[in-house]
């Protein structure tokens, strides 16, 4: 299989899982270093107090999901978003991700 970037940002929004330490949640950031290491930051959501739990990085040949992103991910391709004129898209309400 030939995996390349769109692959990787195709992460983006979707269940994921580490396979060495099971750790949980959804990816809300893939990283590219000048090193070579595709990393994602995984949210596991919030504790049951409703705080939010602390997030983590993992190389993404750990990571094991997929399925449908919990909210459609910004156009990074084309558009404003893509020419830098625009910020972020808009953050849902916490616990409705």
């Amino acid at each position: 299989m030939n995996i390349n970037v769109v692959d990787h940002l195709g992460m983006l929004g979707k269940n994921a899982r580490d396979k060495v330490t099971g750790f949980s949640g959804v990816v809300v950031s893939v990283a590219f270093d000048l090193y070579g290491c595709v990393t994602a930051l995984i949210h596991p959501g919030l504790d049951k107090d409703g705080v939010m739990r602390e997030q983590q990085w993992f190389d993404v040949s750990r990571l094991n999901g997929g399925g449908f992103p919990v909210m459609q991910p910004p156009n990074f391709f084309v558009g404003d978003i893509a020419a830098g004129r625009k910020g972020p898209a808009e953050k849902p309400p916490s616990g409705k991700a």
